[in-house]
């Protein structure tokens, strides 16, 4: 049975940029591995489901095969299932935020916000 690192897997089948975020995310307690958080020598195996937060996205996918060295796009997509859930329509819609130090909102600025939110007509 072969396996790999997590680090390295994670970095061949483009869920990270690059083998240091990868790490990086491991570290910071982002990837949990069948339940249980990994560290970047975590060795992943065929059949390991791993949970990645990358973009402030968590990502869960399965590993089909354990490889070692980047490859291309359509060859690191047949190595693991995407078993991501689909995002809830309440995470869809944007939210206005105000920038850091604005100061309160004007009269009319707070009556687009309540529009925007649904509260008045």
């Amino acid at each position: 049975m072969e396996s790999t690192r997590v680090d390295r897997w994670l970095w061949a089948v483009r869920l990270t940029k690059t083998r240091p975020d990868a790490a990086a995310a491991c570290r910071g307690g982002h990837v949990r591995i069948n339940d249980r958080p990994a560290k970047p020598a975590t060795t992943v195996v065929a059949g390991d489901e791993v949970r990645v937060r990358v973009g402030g996205v968590t990502r869960v996918v399965e590993v089909v095969r354990a490889i070692q060295k980047r490859v291309g796009a359509t060859d690191a997509a047949t190595c693991l299932i995407d078993r991501t859930p689909a995002p809830t329509p309440e995470a869809a819609i944007s939210v206005a935020r105000r920038d850091r130090g604005a100061g309160r909102p004007t009269k009319r600025e707070r009556r687009v916000l309540d529009r925007l939110r649904g509260s008045e007509p």
